[in-house]
């Protein structure tokens, strides 16, 4: 009975830092709409890399910390960090800009940009 009793605190847990890390996220993309580039790392510029390293180091830390629970849970890895994590990275010359993909992830999201 305390081992399902502490699992059951560990998913509650988990779902408010997964909540935790989707508003983190979602203050992010926010920010990228707004015009300041560097979240998904399309270009190359050392200065917007420096600027957005916390963020993605901040993100990093949450998904690893949710990702040890949903282990000990026997859960999939977090979906949500995972495609993020693959938007991220040079872009071709030809694809949307970093505003306008936050924007497309605001709406997969279902937020509205501000």
């Amino acid at each position: 009975m305390a081992k399902a009793d502490r699992l059951e605190r560990l998913d509650i847990r988990r779902e408010e830092l997964e909540a935790e890390y989707r508003d983190a996220l979602i203050a992010a993309l926010q920010v990228t709409v707004a015009g300041r580039w560097g979240l998904f790392g399309h270009q190359k510029d050392k200065a917007a890399q420096a600027r957005t390293a916390p963020v993605i180091a901040d993100l990093e830390e949450r998904a690893d910390e949710i990702d040890t629970m949903r282990d000990t849970l026997g859960l999939e890895p977090f979906p949500l960090h995972r495609e993020f994590m693959a938007d991220r990275g040079p872009a071709a010359s030809d694809a949307v800009g970093e505003p306008k993909q936050a924007k497309a992830w605001l709406e997969r999201l279902g937020v509205e940009a501000v």
